[in-house]
């Protein structure tokens, strides 16, 4: 991929999808003037003397300290070292990669009041690969993700450790062999660091992008199912749909309709089927997966927003040499947006699990029971099943909303917070759990659709057909199905299942196709 120039407040999705999925990233040359005006102003405030919060104070409830300028530095060391203080596994690097690059479009806006040389020092360990060791754990979305983003920005003073391509190795040694210097922070430079939704933001946006895979995965697994239980594409009809109004609903319809469009198999009973209607997993799936669909794309405007804001706090405005404290920290948007995130994972498993049930069901899809020639001798797509309502459930247990908790933090100074970090550290686990059931759903079509040999499907459907039977033959007879599960994982996760349907496209969020 191309590198992703980031143009500080105007950085579409698309790029940080790009970003995500392992573009270099660099700043645009054209913020330095405004970098370099906020760190004179802080400079200003400085000389002055007078106590302003986060500058030449303490920190949370401890701002009324007043700190003399001879430990200034000392204090924006402790900082960092005091608040690196995360539990838990790593981040994955490639979520890291975005939350440092988040972290340096923010301060690139210049209302932060770090200094061009600590920036840099930054964006020189996105683009030489220099990735923190970060736990993933400690953060409750307010007053920013302090500990995740302290452990950042402790790689930058020469402590901790980080991923090089190497391996891992102590900060200063990843440091040295990308021709770097720790940084020694100045004024207000700790805390801009440290300040911020850039962790909550880049695990909801990674997140995103995920279920944004996961969505076109289950639009294809769904319409090749649907051919399977020789249902019907009269509900995907788009006078239904028009009459309703909401985009995501006559899109998905739409696509549905695409998908099916040319089956032999759907023409084999256009005549003389004494079927009514399909069951809901199969007929309402433009209302399902099309509300899923919207509310993901709210989600998105809501994280590109956040994604070009300017969280940390005080906000310098060098034209009266302002320091204006707030809360930009609180990550109530990043939340809201994760659960919403989390609902449409959700649903998008739990409408899939049942399709697999319906196939699974002769009485309901007059096929084979358990998807097998010979049931009983042999148990087909019986555990399957199983598993997908396994993962279902516990996705349901994952999707409770995490913005509705809050507990007080720092001796109640920061009385309310968002639950961000956590409600978009869980969406991952969700989609891959989501995934899994899609890939089930996917071998469980394909399987039933071998049943209506020899007649085809459309273009779309018998192109993912012979992608799913490239990987994994009809089960004939039971074998050891967790390889071919793993397989058709591997496809759904890797987008290559929405991939086989090209040139129809898929619905996307926003921005450039994943």
């Amino acid at each position: 991929m191309p590198d992703i120039v980031l143009h500080p407040g105007q950085t579409p999705l698309a790029d940080w999808r790009a970003i995500y999925r392992h573009a270099g990233a660099r700043l645009d040359g054209a913020c330095w003037p405004k970098v370099e005006a906020a760190a004179a102003a802080v400079a200003r405030i400085v000389a002055k003397g007078e106590p302003v919060y986060g500058i030449n104070t303490g920190f949370g409830k401890l701002a009324s300290v007043r700190i003399e300028a001879a430990d200034l530095a000392t204090l924006q060391r402790n900082i960092v070292l005091s608040h690196a203080a995360g539990v838990g596994e790593p981040m994955a690097p490639a979520v890291v990669r975005l939350m440092m690059a988040l972290k340096l479009a923010s301060l690139a806006q210049g209302a932060s009041g770090i200094r061009p040389a600590t920036l840099q020092l930054l964006e020189a360990m996105l683009v030489k690969d220099v990735i923190p060791f970060v736990p993933c754990q400690g953060s409750v979305g307010a007053s920013g993700d302090l500990a995740p983003l302290a452990h950042m920005t402790a790689v930058m003073i020469g402590v901790g450790r980080a991923l090089t391509p190497e391996g891992w190795v102590s900060a200063e040694e990843a440091l040295g062999r990308a021709g770097l210097t720790p940084a020694e922070l100045g004024p207000k430079e700790g805390l801009a660091l440290l300040n911020g939704t850039q962790f909550s933001t880049a695990y909801a946006l990674a997140g995103l992008f995920e279920a944004e895979v996961l969505f076109q995965s289950a639009l294809v697994t769904g319409a090749l199912s649907t051919d399977a239980a020789k249902g019907s594409d009269a509900p995907f009809d788009p006078r239904i749909h028009a009459l309703r109004r909401h985009r995501g609903q006559i899109e998905t319809a739409d696509t549905l309709r695409a998908l099916m469009a040319g089956s032999a198999i759907r023409a084999s009973h256009l005549v003389g089927d004494e079927r009514v209607q399909d069951p809901y997993c199969l007929r309402c799936q433009p209302q399902v997966m099309g509300a899923a669909l919207d509310i993901l794309r709210q989600a998105a405007a809501t994280l590109e927003t956040e994604a070009n804001g300017v969280s940390d706090n005080p906000l310098i405005f060098p034209e009266d040499d302002t320091a204006l404290s707030g809360g930009n920290f609180h990550a109530e948007p990043v939340a809201f947006a994760a659960d919403m995130i989390a609902l449409a994972v959700c649903e998008i498993g739990s409408l899939a699990e049942r399709r697999i049930a319906m196939l699974v069901d002769p009485a309901l899809s007059g096929l084979p029971a358990f998807l097998t020639p010979r049931p009983g001798l042999n148990s087909g797509f019986m555990i399957p099943q199983v598993t997908a309502a396994a993962l279902v459930s516990e996705n349901k247990q994952r999707a409770y909303p995490a913005s509705v908790d809050s507990i007080p933090t720092s001796a109640n100074q920061e009385d309310h917070v968002s639950m961000a970090a956590h409600g978009a550290r869980r969406l991952i686990p969700m989609v891959e759990n989501a995934s899994a059931v899609i890939a089930i759903e996917l071998l469980a079509a394909a399987q039933g659709c071998d049943f209506h040999q020899p007649l085809a499907s459309s273009s779309p459907l018998e192109a993912v057909r012979r992608l799913v039977r490239s990987q994994v033959p009809t089960l004939d007879h039971d074998r050891h199905f967790h390889p071919d599960m793993a397989a058709a994982i591997d496809l759904v996760r890797t987008g290559a299942v929405a991939s086989a349907v090209a040139p129809l496209h898929l619905p996307v969020l926003s921005g450039a196709a994943s």
